[in-house]
Formats: structure tokens, sequence, C-alpha cells
């Protein structure tokens, strides 16, 4: 559904401000399959936007501290994938540490009720990741 506030809006990127750099890029390209777009910068100050295979976008950013945000804003980074399952095996064995495993969730939600497939992992740098799929929608 096409926003018709501001024309031609959609999803770009989520920034992730990593302790280990190298660590999150390892992870995110070799082990989730993720394509580097572009990327700038030296040490304390690199940059790279990883293709998620869709056009959205997840720059990486170093420079992180890795301690937990006392007040954080958004909390996890959702991903929509075809199989919620393999999405999850597929990062733990990359190294995600496991939140929760995939589960069916009927949502009593209005004015579509949706049926969702979702997991949760955690990311190198303890960024929460979760899987989305939507199984039917009435």
């Amino acid at each position: 559904m096409a926003n018709e506030t501001i024309k031609g809006m959609g999803f770009h990127h989520i920034a992730l401000k990593a302790a280990d750099f190298d660590a999150s890029y390892k992870f995110y390209t070799d082990g989730l399959g993720l394509k580097l777009y572009t990327a700038w910068g030296e040490g304390d100050s690199r940059a790279a936007m990883l293709d998620l295979g869709d056009g959205g976008i997840l720059e990486l950013f170093a420079g992180g501290t890795g301690e937990d945000q006392s007040n954080p804003r958004f909390f996890h980074f959702a991903m929509k994938v075809d199989d919620v399952d393999a999405a999850y095996e597929t990062a733990l064995k990359a190294g995600a540490k496991p939140k929760s495993a995939p589960v069916v969730v009927p949502v009593d939600s209005a004015p579509v009720k949706v049926t969702l497939n979702c997991a949760f992992v955690y990311g190198p740098d303890g960024e929460e990741l979760e899987f989305f799929k939507i199984l039917s929608a009435e």
C-alpha cells in the first residue's frame, strides 16, 4: 500500500554500530548472505551498506561499545524470510545466540487478523534479530 502523504516513501536501511566491525561484517555477509553494496572509511570510522537481498540495507558502522543501551528506541531488527526455521538454523550456525526458537503465532489483531511464524536470535554485538513470515492474513 502506497504512502499518499509522502510519495515514494519506503524502507531503506537500519543502522547498527558494532563493537567488533569485522566479526559483525563476517556474520552478516558470510553467515547470513547479505551482499556488500558499498563501504567507506577506516578504523572506527568504517561503515558498510549490506543489501538484505530485496534492496533493504543494513548499514554497519564501526566504533560501537558493545554495551547495552539503557533506553533503546529500536529493540529488534526483523527480516522477512521464506523459511523461518531455516533462517534460524543458518543464523545459529553462523554464530548467533538463540533467544527464541521458531513459533507460529495467531495474532488477535484488527482490522487484519494475521498468523505469523517468527524466531529471534542475538547477533555478534548482542543485537536482537527476528526472522519473520506472515502465514495468513484475513
